[in-house]
């Protein structure tokens, strides 16, 4: 985790399949998996933010291997907010919300 944001976006761009400029966001995780950083692209550059657990360890999402061989890991919002609070993301469940009452 010694990388800054210059290294990790030249690591980013350095991979041909990877295009920060479309609005991805890219999570690397510690070895130890209590720190994270989030690198992200924005209009007038790079920005770079940081989470270290005081107890704990993140959870590592399980990587899906695409059609052209590469793992990947796409997370919803909502499923980045699990990973940020140490929740594993892919052993929790979600449950439809109650609808309200039908418009008149």
């Amino acid at each position: 985790m010694r990388w800054g944001a210059p290294r990790l976006s030249g690591w980013v761009e350095s991979r041909p399949h990877l295009n920060a400029l479309d609005g991805d966001m890219f999570v690397f995780l510690g070895r130890d998996l209590r720190r994270v950083k989030i690198l992200v692209w924005d209009v007038t550059g790079y920005w770079l933010c940081g989470k270290r657990l005081e107890g704990g360890r993140f959870r590592r999402p399980v990587p899906q291997v695409g059609q052209d061989g590469r793992a990947t890991i796409s997370l919803s919002p909502a499923e980045l907010g699990l990973l940020l609070e140490g929740v594993s993301v892919h052993r929790a469940t979600y449950s439809q919300h109650r609808r309200g009452p039908d418009p008149l």
